[in-house]
């Protein structure tokens, strides 16, 4: 079950004094007064095992080599490439109608696909795109600007025959701010874009803004660009912003190159022949079946994700009367999924997977203890409580913490949307990458890695959800439904359909049969 994409709870506001900041307010302090009893319980609940006969057998569940060897082995060539020709025909950019500006909200994936339609709209009216203005999440709080998350001189050049692209609006336009925006009703300011709007969308209600004043403001932005009946052109543009033009900054790439060495080539710590300690670095391993090898796991699995839910982790009244009471402070009740039992939701594929049963998962699926696990993710409600079962499961699981000093991780302390960059860098260089549950991080390696044609794990979330319900199932009946209810679902072409993400399936507008590629 694939997540539906629609506007986030956040696009609907600009003031400061906007209810999703009040509703925020409110929860920081919620949080502050309850913090002590919810890390008390999470304590106590996080760690029951909910599966505990399953767990045990995978304790003891051996791979073959066979089973082994299938899961490392890359995907076969699927019979397509990457379009790589120019999306411009033209050799110089037409006259630029106006300046287009975008005030992007919500996670690092989320504006990333905002940045990808801004560009595709720029094409559509010829205009002139100022580089997109990133919202400071009320969430994670981060301030990072485009420029502290993406190599500017990389995005612009990689563009520069498609679209005019300015880092700041000429003087005569400094005005136009977000704080302009947010203090009154503009002329300027184009709010009333339909979800999924059509370019003739754009060329009919925008164009009219930039010939008047030179200049068009468009918020709320998030999937204000339909995915269906455009331009050839303009999905190719959009996939070429994807794919090639957004690079992250150079210390992110460094920092992601550096996990990754580390991943696939640890440094362990040995004894000589006369007992002496020394550190060597790993090449191999015993069997040589993974070597060098490792899955990146995307852990979805925060606080307000599993209020959200409205789902059982299996913590008890206590755990369900906290996250009641969170959805309730937080949402005021508007939650769709708390109107059905957990039965309901498990049976729907609803409800995100626990870290006992991702780990579960990449068991049945042929993965040992021997697995190199690198575990991409924000805090996960329960802290290390909630992780030790998938931590005992798979002992070589590591984290940006685990792998990096303090110092290597002092750029990105503190910003969350540079932490998601470094684990989008080493998810695309991992050998396998799975998500406990869809989202747009997911939604985002899932179309970039079939673009490159990498293997990826995208768990069938309504079979899961059916037979972890199930509490007598045996360890070879469950690997059995599991290995079935897998099956063409690790990376295996899956053309977009109507109303489905192009950054989320990218064939067939994003590539071309080998035989004409050129």
């Amino acid at each position: 079950m694939e997540e539906k994409e629609g506007p986030t709870y956040m696009e609907e506001t600009w003031s400061k004094c906007s209810r999703y900041e009040q509703l925020w307010a409110e929860k920081k302090k919620y949080f502050h007064v309850s913090h002590d009893v919810n890390m008390f319980l999470q304590d106590l609940n996080a760690s029951k095992l909910r599966h505990s006969r399953l767990f045990k057998s995978a304790l003891q569940h051996q791979a073959s080599n066979e089973q082994l060897a299938d899961l490392w082995t890359p995907l076969s060539n699927q019979g397509w490439k990457p379009f790589v020709e120019p999306t411009s025909t033209s050799s110089s950019l037409p006259e630029s109608t106006g300046y287009i500006q975008v005030f992007l909200d919500g996670g690092l994936n989320q504006q990333r696909m905002g940045i990808c339609d801004a560009v595709a709209i720029a094409k559509i009216l010829n205009a002139t795109l100022v580089i997109p203005y990133l919202e400071v999440n009320p969430v994670w709080q981060d301030t990072s600007l485009f420029t502290d998350i993406f190599d500017v001189d990389h995005f612009v050049n990689v563009l520069k025959d498609d679209i005019s692209i300015v880092s700041e609006l000429p003087d005569e336009y400094a005005w136009s701010t977000r704080e302009y925006y947010a203090s009154a009703i503009r002329s300027t300011r184009v709010k009333n874009a339909p979800l999924h709007a059509s370019a003739n969308w754009y060329l009919e209600n925008v164009s009219p803004v930039l010939e008047s004043y030179g200049i068009a403001a468009i918020s709320p932005f998030s999937h204000r660009l339909a995915f269906d009946n455009m331009p050839i052109e303009i999905q190719r543009l959009r996939c070429k912003v994807n794919f090639e033009a957004l690079v992250f900054v150079s210390h992110v790439r460094s920092l992601g190159e550096a996990l990754v060495s580390r991943l696939r080539y640890p440094i362990v710590e040995s004894i000589d022949a006369v007992g002496t300690k020394y550190l060597r670095q790993v090449v191999d391993t015993k069997d040589g079946h993974g070597a060098g090898k490792f899955v990146s796991l995307h852990l979805r699995f925060d606080k307000d994700m599993a209020a959200h839910s409205a789902c059982d982790f299996g913590g008890g009244k206590a755990e369900k009367l906290a996250l009641a009471k969170y959805r309730q402070t937080i949402w005021q009740g508007r939650v769709m999924n708390s109107r059905f039992t957990n039965e309901e939701l498990r049976n729907q594929g609803r409800c995100p997977l626990t870290p006992e049963e991702i780990g579960l998962l990449l068991a049945a699926l042929g993965f040992d203890n021997t697995t190199r696990l690198y575990l991409a993710s924000h805090k996960v409600y329960g802290g290390e409580a909630r992780i030790a079962a998938l931590r005992q499961l798979f002992p070589y699981m590591e984290d940006k913490k685990s792998l990096a000093s303090s110092a290597e991780r002092a750029q990105i302390n503190g910003k969350a949307s540079l932490s998601a960059a470094v684990d989008y860098y080493v998810s695309m260089h991992s050998d396998i990458f799975i998500s406990a549950s869809p989202g747009n991080m997911h939604n985002a390696m899932v179309g970039h890695r079939t673009y490159l044609n990498l293997k990826t794990i995208r768990p069938n979330m309504v079979m899961l959800g059916q037979v972890f319900m199930n509490k007598s199932m045996s360890w070879s009946d469950f690997q059995e439904a599991v290995v079935e209810g897998q099956r063409n679902r690790l990376g295996e072409i899956k053309e977009r359909k109507p109303k489905q993400s192009i950054y989320t399936y990218p064939v067939p507008d994003c590539v071309c049969q080998q035989q004409q590629q050129r």
